[in-house]
């Protein structure tokens, strides 16, 4: 038994999971850590320290990774620091300034020696875009401008790609801190992280998208993934309907799931670790829920447009309404706690996310047409 010390005004009770490296990779044996928020115990942590992947080698690929910001040159200069640090030194770094309204980012890019590329229209999914069209890479790899790469993140995540069949590849994605309550709540019921085994994605995952809807939010985050850059001349580009600044969330799932329905594979591989800085205060986190469910509900929508299986429309109308009827008793008969506090911001996130679909023409979706 281990003791975690913690500095929280608010971090409540509970039971998390923790990973344990050793090396840069993951060992083996459980355990259990005791949380300590000054000198009281809050809960319980689970260290799950697990066998390391085999490691393939990587071929001839070369590695382009993109990094879409806006506004956040403190957070890009610290994303930046990761690559120093990095087993495997992409051949390429872009960093897509999404419209910034000041000159901070392109000074931070500089510094930090990478391409930079100004992106005037506002929108993640058309950074990413961008991104992707300038990438020289066999594979074009994406981290969010808010997470902190372990130094094995870009070697584990190119090695996934053994396969001929795998076209995507996604990783673990860690809180980098607990120490606020949106955090832990963020963690808990929203957390990036798919467990601690290698998945992937085909055929048998996506037969149920005809009858209750594929749930392709399961194969990773898009704070941490890559492509084959070939993918794009297949598939087409990012949605640009969908994501940050436009529907709000899910240009990611929706390009998996494209990626599903024309026949390829998707890998999910915790070998490859980011740290993730989830958002400090309640009124934030609040506003990051609407925005996944608007992106969600509209993202199910252009899944249709594109694949027209019924279980995109099922989930949407039937399933999602059913949860949400039985979450909303729950509340009435339970009271409000951490699983329910926002429940009202995902309710009105999913039919905003309908409303914003049906007056959004399909001529926004741009070049992920």
């Amino acid at each position: 038994m281990g003791k975690l010390t913690m500095t929280s005004e608010e971090a409540p009770a509970g039971i998390g999971t923790l990973i344990c490296h050793r090396g840069g990779q993951v060992a083996p044996g459980p355990s259990l850590m005791v949380v300590w928020v000054g000198d009281r115990p809050v809960g319980q942590l689970r260290v799950e320290r697990l066998e390391p992947s085999p490691a393939p080698t990587m071929g001839d690929l070369s590695v382009t990774v993109v990094v879409c910001t806006r506004d956040r040159p403190q957070e890009l200069a610290r994303c930046l620091s990761s690559f120093a640090e990095q087993t495997l030194r992409p051949g390429q770094v872009i960093v897509v300034d999404n419209a910034s309204l000041g000159d901070e980012t392109r000074q931070v890019s500089r510094k930090a020696g990478v391409t930079y590329l100004r992106e005037d229209r506002p929108g993640l999914d058309i950074a990413r875009n961008t991104g992707a069209r300038a990438a020289s890479g066999d594979v074009v790899a994406y981290a969010d401008d808010d997470v902190v790469l372990h130094p094995d993140w870009l070697k584990r995540l190119i090695q996934a790609f053994d396969e001929a069949r795998i076209w995507a590849v996604t990783g673990l994605v860690l809180p980098a801190e607990l120490a606020t309550e949106a955090q832990w709540i963020f963690e808990t019921h929203w957390g990036f992280g798919k467990g601690f085994q290698r998945r992937d994605f085909g055929p048998e995952f996506f037969a149920a998208d005809r009858r209750h809807g594929c749930p392709a939010w399961e194969i990773g985050a898009g704070a941490s993934m890559a492509f084959r850059r070939s993918v794009f001349e297949r598939v087409g580009y990012f949605d640009e309907r969908l994501d940050v600044g436009a529907a709000g969330c899910s240009g990611d799932s929706e390009f998996w799931h494209r990626i599903l329905t024309a026949g390829g594979w998707c890998r999910y591989e915790p070998a490859s670790v980011a740290y993730h800085y989830h958002r400090r205060d309640m009124d934030g986190l609040r506003r990051q829920i609407r925005a996944y469910m608007r992106g969600h509900a509209a993202a199910l929508l252009v899944q249709y447009e594109r694949s027209r299986n019924l279980g995109n429309l099922r989930r949407l109308f039937l399933t999602l309404p059913h949860y949400y009827a039985r979450r909303a008793v729950g509340r009435i008969v339970r009271g409000v706690r951490s699983d329910n506090r926002l429940l009202g911001a995902e309710v009105a996130g999913l039919a905003s996310g309908v409303a914003f679909y049906l007056r959004t023409p399909a001529s926004a979706a741009g070049a992920g047409r």
